[in-house]
């Protein structure tokens, strides 16, 4: 068993209230979740509207298709137009 954990700091440029910020990352979770069958959780800057902290959680019997998925991830997330990616780590346990 493979186990990847991505940590992804955002910039939600065109928020301008919490509530604008969750509606993004709504979007931008359930997008993850139906496309990888990842978990994800908003882990940071909760009271930041312009700010977020994501933790995606990934298991997966092999290393090359976990490797793959990661990719796809922040494939999606770079390619989402609502957010910026202003750093990110990825973790392979």
């Amino acid at each position: 068993m493979h186990l990847s954990v991505i940590s992804i700091e955002l910039y939600i440029k065109s928020s301008r209230s919490l509530k604008d910020k969750r509606s993004v990352l709504k979007s931008l979770k359930e997008r993850m979740r139906a496309r990888f069958n990842v978990s994800v959780a908003e882990t940071g800057k909760l009271d930041k509207w312009q700010a977020a902290e994501l933790a995606i959680a990934i298991v997966s019997n092999d290393r090359t298709r976990l490797s793959k998925e990661v990719d796809g991830i922040m494939g999606l997330v770079d390619g989402y137009v609502k957010v910026v990616v202003l750093d990110h780590h990825v973790e392979y346990l």
